[in-house]
């Protein structure tokens, strides 16, 4: 049985479903080209990420495939419903990145209270012959610890940042429509831990009270974020997007940092990717990332171990 890893998938995942009897192909096929490379080789399995699309056309196109994996999070690039109307088993791993996630939030926060993005941008350019003029102008950083972090949107991944804002000794306040209150348990490295309940809020109320704002949440129609919800924010507070593009107003963004409402954006995602606006590459208050969350040899791991273990499941037979 053949299974086309189309957008890549970990040398674990490979070993993993070759020792299970499935052939695995790495083979990168264009978009256009992928119904029949699917029909020509009899594909059983189709695995993707955020890059390859998997609509109705082909769907109903190939009847050899019986089973569609997303290697991550979000399913917003596949025709979910539909694929399960047709009997085609749709799987994700909703748990395997959450940890590189929440872990870049925090380079991007990092990166705009300590204006790391900017000095990075300027140094090779201008450290050697402006050295004191760029330290004066960095000088004016602030710590995480003691501020407050609002995170929006409070399934696995917001939790896994809770976890890592409390070990750094932020605050944590929390919204989600679907969640009341919940547990975040903080391991240290000794194998000691510790539980925090945290009753989630409105998203005004978030809003209003944090110093900084993560979001994370699934694909939108319209924005979460835009000129309204912004104003609610502290003046000089700081946002960090590494869900999905385009539930961030970036026009309003963009604004609001040039006119100092906000100090800071961290942006891993974007509105108009692959091609994002040159506004929002170019403004020195964003700290930029082409969507890299779950981009670690540890998360892909994860993510190509537990495809493997629920292909197996399905379709061996």
């Amino acid at each position: 049985m053949k299974i086309l890893a189309n957008d890549g998938i970990s040398q674990s995942g490979i070993d993993a479903l070759t020792n299970d009897g499935f052939e695995v192909i790495t083979t990168k096929v264009a978009q256009a080209q992928l119904i029949n490379y699917i029909n020509e080789h009899n594909i059983a399995g189709l695995l993707v990420r955020s890059a390859t699309k998997v609509r109705k056309d082909l769907i109903d196109a190939c009847e050899s495939l019986q089973l569609i994996g997303r290697g991550g999070v979000g399913m917003d690039n596949i025709d979910v419903a539909y694929a399960r109307d047709k009997g085609i088993h749709v799987i994700n791993t909703p748990a395997a990145s959450s940890s590189s996630v929440a872990e870049l939030v925090f380079g991007h926060l990092l990166n705009g209270v300590r204006f790391l993005h900017d000095a990075n941008r300027n140094m090779p350019l201008e450290g050697d012959s402006r050295f004191k003029e760029l330290k004066k102008s960095y000088a004016k950083g602030s710590e995480l610890r003691g501020k407050t972090l609002g995170i929006i949107g409070f399934g696995r991944i917001g939790k896994a940042t809770a976890e890592r804002a409390i070990g750094l000794g932020m605050n944590v306040i929390a919204s989600d429509p679907f969640i009341d209150k919940a547990t975040v348990s903080v391991e240290f490295f000794d194998g000691q831990s510790l539980d925090f309940e945290i009753v989630t809020e409105t998203m005004e109320s978030v809003l209003k009270n944090a110093d900084f704002i993560t979001l994370h949440v699934p694909a939108q129609k319209e924005y979460i974020i835009g000129k309204k919800e912004i104003a609610l924010m502290k003046q000089g507070a700081g946002i960090v997007n590494a869900s999905r593009g385009g539930i961030i107003d970036e026009v309003a963004l963009i604004d609001a940092l040039d006119a100092g409402k906000l100090s800071f954006a961290g942006l891993d995602v974007f509105e108009n990717e692959p091609t994002p606006a040159i506004k929002v590459l170019m403004n020195p208050y964003v700290s930029l990332t082409p969507h890299i969350g779950a981009a670690t040899y540890e998360a892909q791991d994860r993510i190509g171990l537990e495809l493997a273990t629920q292909i197996n499941t399905l379709l061996k037979k």
